[in-house]
């Protein structure tokens, strides 16, 4: 893999790891969840597993790679499922407004717009908490699947929702407990895999996210077109139901499929365990999860707010999200082109798999290069001229190419965003799921105040909610440039034998005082 955007120097006889060959080292690590400069002397070493160490450098890396299968097939198709209902769960409110919803229960715009903003106040409340339980207990495979029922059930609920007041309750609850999977899914991926593994697979997490906000629309055209009325309910409700009961299904299939963290998980082999845990420990050159009791709420949390790298972070996804709350209207924004309600639940499906397509490429070459930085800006650049756009013309090409570029322009970098966030604050684990949960938490709060700038009135431009999603975009690639000489910044520390907060310290003599992998060989430096 690639450190600071350069390409590491594998060791002699590395197979593609760069680990190869190194299977005999060994790992320093500290007692405590994080190093200060007075407490480095605390480290003490670790030695390769026995089942690891006696290993070739062939069958280690036959091995690695048949591990790495057999987790990607375990872990990514159930998740990115899970995810799909996930996001659909959430934003089919946005095409039961074009089944009818907005008539039945008598909601004004204003109305409608505080029913989908109220569930990211719940999202938001949530999001920490639940990330530092999910690290304390350990158990990812029984967590996210009891969630995931409890969030259908509630998703199926609204179908009885009569009022504006029990919708309201019911979002704020349904925001309450979905909170707990996407920032729960980041830190269980990062609890399995490497750096260089992180960006793709975060990529196809979310691309889950971005496969629903096309079959939402194909689901909502069908309901519409063949349920509506039946046994007395609106389309809208069977919308709902369908959805929930679906949800409610696919979570108790999960408890069967799901793994834990990797000492946790019972159907790996004792040698595949091993592995596991101290391929991690080569990538960066300290131990990760290791159990219930190493785990505190409060101190991983207190870490991850002293870090000034989180705060960057946070606003640049912030501002992202921002800009990609259109996605919450994206079906009232196609409406606009003057088709019929079917239609325009149709249209919406091509941005959105475009924007797999795209962010998949692009997390693809992200992690393949090392490089970070232009593969967050450059999207975001073309997110910008996709507002413009929109909001400078109602001709139907123009405005249709707009909407085809604005999911892919803002979601193309924001996985590789997401990524950044492991690959700059790592370990102590505690620390990780802290700043994962915090940053997504407070990104997501955009959605509260975004969801009033796209009343039907301000249609079919949305110039001010298009103007303003141009400059949190702006923001956000500012964000990025700071966070990229913060990091070159930090680096040249490490280069110097500087002791840097927050990172894994060495020094060049790191091979010999027992650090592995790409730790022992250049020692641990932040990607940008």
């Amino acid at each position: 893999m690639a450190f600071a955007g350069h390409q590491m120097d594998h060791a002699p006889g590395a197979g593609e790891n760069g680990y190869d060959g190194l299977e005999k080292g060994t790992v320093e690590y500290a007692d405590g969840l994080e190093l200060s400069a007075t407490q480095t002397s605390t480290r003490r070493k670790r030695e390769a597993p026995p089942l690891i160490m006696n290993l070739s450098g062939e069958e280690r890396h036959r091995l690695e790679r048949a591990l790495v299968r057999k987790i990607d097939f375990r872990l990514l198709p159930m998740i990115i499922i899970m995810y799909i209902l996930n996001y659909l769960d959430r934003n089919n409110i946005a095409s039961a407004r074009l089944a009818g919803l907005e008539t039945d229960l008598n909601l004004t715009s204003t109305q409608y717009q505080t029913s989908v903003s109220i569930l990211f106040v719940g999202y938001l409340l949530m999001q920490v908490p639940s990330n530092l339980f999910l690290n304390k207990i350990g158990k990812p495979a029984l967590y996210l699947p009891t969630v995931m029922i409890i969030w259908g059930t509630i998703s199926a609920a609204t179908a009885g929702a009569k009022s504006f007041g029990g919708l309201i309750a019911i979002r704020f609850m349904l925001g309450f407990v979905e909170a707990a999977y996407f920032p729960g899914c980041l830190f269980f991926l990062s609890s399995w895999y490497t750096r260089k593994e992180l960006g793709l697979r975060t990529a196809l997490l979310y691309s889950g996210s971005l496969l629903s906000g096309a079959f939402s629309g194909l689901i909502a055209a069908g309901v519409v077109s063949g349920l509506s009325g039946v046994r007395g309910l609106g389309a809208w409700q069977w919308l709902f139901i369908l959805e929930g009961v679906i949800t409610i299904g696919v979570a108790i299939l999960a408890f069967f499929i799901l793994p834990d963290f990797p000492r946790t998980t019972t159907w790996l082999t004792e040698q595949e365990r091993e592995l596991a845990v101290w391929r991690l420990d080569e990538d960066i050159g300290e131990d990760d999860w290791v159990n219930s009791k190493a785990q505190t709420f409060g101190h991983g949390f207190m870490l991850a707010i002293k870090d000034a790298k989180m705060w960057v972070l946070m606003v640049m996804l912030f501002c992202i999200v921002a800009s990609g709350g259109v996605t919450n209207f994206f079906p009232t924004v196609v409406a606009t082109l003057g088709y019929g309600n079917i239609d325009s639940l149709l249209l919406t499906a091509p941005p959105y798999i475009l924007a797999v397509v795209t962010a998949l490429a692009n997390a693809w070459h992200a992690d393949r290069t090392g490089e970070r930085f232009f593969h967050v800006v450059i999207p975001l650049c073309v997110a910008v001229i996709a507002f413009i756009i929109g909001a400078a013309t109602t001709s139907t090409g123009p405005r249709y190419l707009s909407m085809m570029l604005m999911v892919p322009g803002v979601y193309t970098g924001y996985v590789v965003v997401l990524a950044w966030i492991s690959n700059t604050m790592p370990r102590p684990p505690a620390k990780r799921a802290a700043a994962l949960a915090a940053i997504n938490a407070v990104s997501n709060s955009s959605s509260i105040y975004v969801s009033y700038m796209y009343p039907e009135s301000a249609g079919p431009r949305y110039i001010v909610a298009f103007a303003v999603n141009c400059v949190t975009a702006f923001i956000a690639i500012l964000a990025a440039v700071v966070l990229r000489f913060m990091l070159i910044r930090l680096n040249k520390k490490l280069d110097n034998g500087e002791y840097v907060e927050g990172a894994i310290n060495g020094n060049h003599s790191a091979e010999h005082d027992g650090v592995p992998g790409q730790a022992a060989k250049k020692g641990f430096r932040f990607l940008y």
